[in-house]
């Protein structure tokens, strides 16, 4: 992505400690970025589908997504973003607790671009996130879905 672009990213995250200390390292980075923050699964894919409070929701550039949500866990928002044609081109990061191989297996099968298990450390939590910056939002090119 050009740094001149403001990156729209949705970050589904259901812990609000997770999501401050997130924005915390994109408030710092490189990457002029709006971070837009759901806390459960039918927020995220209301937000997504621009349905009720969200009907004036950007598309996301970037998805940064939780396994362990309420009402419909992450997998299965994972499931519904990689089905529909509209949306299946947007990376999607799984940020999450789990270490299960078949957490990790699940969300490859199901298209996740990339899984990364949150480090319980501060810093490493902000070295995780930069990472996330300096690959998704400045070496990756992701497509221009405004043409």
């Amino acid at each position: 992505m050009e740094n001149s672009k403001l990156v729209e990213i949705l970050l589904v995250d259901d812990n609000p400690g997770d999501a401050m200390l997130t924005q915390e390292a994109f408030k710092d980075g490189k990457v002029k970025n709006n971070l837009h923050i759901v806390y459960d699964g039918e927020e995220a894919t209301d937000f997504l589908f621009k349905r009720n409070k969200y009907a004036n929701a950007p598309r996301p550039d970037l998805i940064i997504l939780d396994l362990n949500l309420p009402k419909k866990n992450g997998k299965e928002v994972l499931a519904e973003i990689k089905t529909d044609d509209s949306l299946k081109r947007i990376p999607v990061i799984i940020l999450t607790i789990s270490k299960a191989e078949e957490d990790i297996v699940k969300s490859y099968e199901l298209h996740a671009n990339c899984f990364l298990t949150k480090p319980i450390d501060l810093n490493k939590f902000f070295d995780v996130v930069r990472s996330i910056e300096d690959f998704w939002l400045i070496l990756v090119k992701l497509p221009d879905y405004e043409k």
